[in-house]
């Protein structure tokens, strides 16, 4: 608890000394005060009850009445504590600082054929139900429909709170196990989707020069009716420096497919970047989502048996349906996989290897 007992001399050395601070370290020293204030407060509560404790059992009370309202004070004292070594640790815990940011979310179908396109689609649905009950706004940016109604893949745009920090665990390939409606003979089919998440940038986070983007403009090969078909307002952005390339024609207007496109560049360049520091940080530290291969899957939908496996924390939950809804099963999933997300961080932290069972 050093670090929080240096908290308050953080402070004096902003306040009195900070003549000899240049502003960039003034400003990382407030940071640093503002985010270990919770950790502070909660650590203060724990010592006072620890000192309650010690209190009452020095009460030496002989009354047996009196002993057992002591001993039930002690009991309320040591949940507490339990309660606030909890939140101590979750409060120092380091966050991402992308949680809190908006996401573009892109769904493809992986192998599979006509299969993995449908399950493309309800994914695609249940992502925006999900997104619903949070309360966020779910955009459709762009789309390319299988012909049997299905979806090759699909770029959303989805803002609200802590977006990013809730779906950057749908990242990697999904597998679906399920007899198709197509079957007679009924047997059970595996197809893939792969899922990518990408915290969008806010303006000062990254640029975007327009001078490193080359801007091409293309007739759509979509549907959308004869206007759509015989005017160049499909928009593809090639960003000459990384290599990035972005194609959107699902508007009839040019303009508003190059700003959807700027958008979509605009995050995947963000997390380009962003990859590129977290792979000098993290040996090896896998953040793509693969060819699309079964072999990767991270979970496994399986219908037939009506349960979802998530394969990176080895929990398996039943309900489907709900889940493919968007519903309490799906909420409880994320909620796991943060929970193992903070897990690997205190194990980094203390150098243990800690216990995925969640």
């Amino acid at each position: 608890m050093r670090q929080l007992n240096s908290n308050q001399s953080h402070k004096e050395q902003v306040g009195l000394v900070n003549f000899n601070l240049t502003p960039t370290e003034i400003k990382n020293y407030s940071s640093e005060c503002h985010r270990m204030k919770p950790a502070v407060e909660i650590y203060n509560l724990l010592l006072k009850k620890r000192e309650e404790i010690i209190e009452l059992a020095a009460l030496g009370i002989d009354n047996k009445e009196m002993k057992e309202f002591v001993q039930e004070e002690i009991s309320a004292c040591q949940v507490c504590i339990a309660d606030l070594e909890l939140r101590l640790l979750d409060s120092i815990i380091p966050k991402d600082k992308d949680d809190s940011n908006n996401a573009i979310m892109e769904i493809r179908a992986g192998t599979g054929g006509r299969e993995a396109a449908i399950f493309a689609a309800e994914m695609l649905s249940m992502y925006d139900k999900y997104s619903s009950s949070n309360q966020w706004k779910f955009e459709v940016l762009d789309e390319s429909e299988s012909t049997d109604g299905g979806l090759k893949e699909v770029s959303v745009n989805i803002i609200g709170s802590g977006v990013f920090g809730k779906l950057k665990h749908e990242i990697g390939v999904h597998r679906v196990q399920r007899v198709p409606i197509t079957e007679s003979l009924g047997r059970v089919h595996t197809s893939t989707v792969t899922v990518a998440v990408l915290p969008q940038p806010e303006s000062i986070d990254v640029v975007l020069n327009m001078k490193d983007v080359k801007v091409d403009t293309f007739r759509s090969s979509g549907a959308g009716g004869q206007h759509v078909n015989t005017t160049d307002s499909a928009v593809r952005l090639t960003h000459i420096p990384s290599g990035l390339v972005v194609a959107v024609q699902s508007q009839r207007s040019q303009i508003e497919n190059k700003s959807r496109a700027l958008k979509i560049l605009s995050a995947q360049l963000y997390d380009f970047e962003r990859t590129r520091v977290v792979q000098e940080r993290v040996e090896l530290r896998r953040t793509q989502i693969g060819s699309g291969h079964r072999s990767e899957r991270i979970r496994t939908y399986n219908f037939p048996q009506d349960r979802i496996t998530d394969h990176r924390i080895g929990e398996t939950l039943s309900g489907l349906s709900d889940f493919m809804l968007g519903g309490s099963t799906f909420h409880k999933l994320v909620d796991m996989l943060r929970s193992h997300e903070k897990l690997l961080s205190l194990g980094n932290i203390t150098g243990m290897k800690p216990s995925f069972r969640i």
